[in-house]
């Protein structure tokens, strides 16, 4: 019972090999020091993924259907296992085979047959070197989310018209989101975005309006034609506000993805959006989920310069402007969880 106990405190470990003669050594030499799982193609591991993540995976090179290469292509391009530690395991002693998997993202590699100690002091060496590196991510997530927070903040802050309107549009677009992947639309994007990043990155998509004057932002009344370019700027702005950070501190995804909101989230399905004019998918998914919610939210909100429209009418003017406004497909899933998307105001 007390090992039984202890090993679901143990790190866990996935052992993919087509050889049951691997499987079972490393088992052997594993066993009592992680909690090992054995499987004999990468399509019992995929299977597996979706139930268990490991801390480390033991992965072989040369297997049939789907090879370790093609594997490790596979893990580093989806956001759900992308980081997790993969070390090869091969019986052959091949420079080049080696260059290639370490390219790929391969921590180690592990020559077959293996020596248990070596084999042990290995995957303890990267196991402890990624739990420092998990840790110093999730205190840089947790600054870069104070960050957002924080500019999120002053832009609402400025505008008097919009309280709340970041908030509630980061949980229509976790809904879109959510929804996107279980009906397996535009998955070939959507299945390798990390939903938690891409929820944070959205909340910087009015950032520009930080450099618009307050007499237009808070303007009591309908902008002129003028004062409506100078407002039609914010998006180009929140491009050039996050380009600068990007040239600062070389941050990737998170800020890439925040340049896309801030820049595409005013653009049209028929091409009669702005800054640029973007038609159907050249509009990056990004802006096209955030047009939806970000018009959304404006209609059922009320503004200086009018009354907010119920939640009903506003959904049924987001279902007129589908295929000229708005993506088709997305309006489609919004439709199919409008009665979700309309209790989010009441907690605000």
């Amino acid at each position: 019972m007390f090992k039984e106990r202890y090993r679901v405190l143990m790190k866990t470990i996935f052992v993919v090999d087509d050889s049951d003669t691997n499987l079972s050594m490393a088992e052997a030499v594993l066993d009592d020091h992680y909690r090992v799982m054995t499987m004999p193609s990468a399509a019992k591991m995929f299977a597996f993924l979706e139930k268990v993540i490991p801390d480390l995976i033991l992965l072989d090179i040369e297997m049939p259907v789907m090879d370790g290469f093609e594997t490790l292509d596979h893990l580093k391009n989806d956001g759900k296992y992308q980081d997790i530690p993969v070390m090869f395991l091969t019986g052959r002693n091949d420079s080049e085979v080696e260059a290639r998997g370490l390219e790929m993202g391969a921590v180690d590699f592990i020559t077959k047959p293996f020596s248990a100690p070596v084999l042990l002091n290995r995957i303890r060496t990267h196991l402890n070197i990624d739990e420092i590196i998990r840790e110093r991510t999730a205190q840089l997530h947790r600054l870069q989310n104070s960050i957002v927070a924080v500019l999120a903040d002053m832009v609402e802050n400025r505008d008097k018209g919009t309280g709340g309107h970041i908030e509630r549009t980061s949980v229509y677009i976790r809904i879109l989101i959510e929804e996107m992947k279980e009906r397996c639309v535009y998955s070939d994007e959507i299945n390798g975005w990390d939903v938690d990043k891409m929820i944070s990155s959205a909340r910087m998509h009015d950032l520009g309006k930080i450099s618009i004057t307050d007499v237009i932002v808070n303007k009591p009344g309908k902008l002129t034609d003028e004062e409506y370019d100078v407002m039609k700027s914010h998006a180009e702005e929140g491009e050039r506000i996050i380009d600068e950070i990007i040239s600062r501190t070389g941050e990737g995804d998170f800020l890439r993805n925040a340049k896309l909101f801030a820049g595409t989230h005013h653009e049209r399905w028929d091409g009669k959006g702005y800054p640029r004019g973007l038609k159907g998918v050249e509009i990056p998914l990004q802006g096209r989920i955030m047009a939806i919610v970000d018009v959304y939210d404006a209609l059922v909100s009320e503004r200086p310069y009018k009354k907010a429209f119920t939640e009903d009418e506003a959904i049924d003017i987001i279902m007129q402007n589908s295929g000229t406004h708005f993506d088709p497909k997305i309006v489609e899933l919004f439709y199919e969880v409008k009665d979700h998307i309309k209790s989010v105001k009441d907690g605000f």
